[in-house]
């Protein structure tokens, strides 16, 4: 088997894995792998293509985690939506909720299961795409 050949099968193996797992860092591995290959159709040695793929493997990994802490930082968006209130389309028997927010429906729970049906729900805070809500206006 020519190494271009074994670094593309593996770069698609990766990217079947990635599939599964969903965190992109698959996806930066298998294109890593895809910088071996070309490497071995650009005749390069072993030492070479294992370097240049593994330095594509680290900096890619490296930007990846930078780019995922630069998302994960709360949104203004979110803090603008605690206090605001809701409107209730259905009770669930195990307590959960779907309201109608923002032009949309979400997920719902309550901060407390025994708040009564016939209050006012405000958004307390949101978990995910899940919002947490409360019978008491928040500030």
């Amino acid at each position: 088997m020519q190494p271009y050949v074994f670094w593309f099968v593996v770069a698609a193996g990766l990217m079947v894995a990635e599939m599964f797992t969903g965190t992109f860092y698959m996806l930066v591995l298998s294109l890593a792998m895809c910088v071996g290959s070309l490497s071995a159709l650009l005749g390069m040695n072993e030492v070479q293509q294992l370097t240049l793929t593994a330095l594509a493997g680290i900096f890619g990994i490296i930007g990846l985690s930078n780019w995922k802490k630069k998302r994960a930082a709360v949104p203004d968006r979110v803090r603008t939506d605690i206090g605001q209130m809701v409107q209730v389309s259905l009770w669930r028997e195990d307590g959960s909720l779907r309201v109608r927010y923002r032009g949309a429906e979400w997920n719902a729970e309550l901060e407390t299961p025994d708040t009564s049906h016939e209050v006012a729900l405000y958004i307390k805070a949101m978990r995910g795409s899940t919002l947490i809500l409360t019978a008491q206006k928040p500030n």
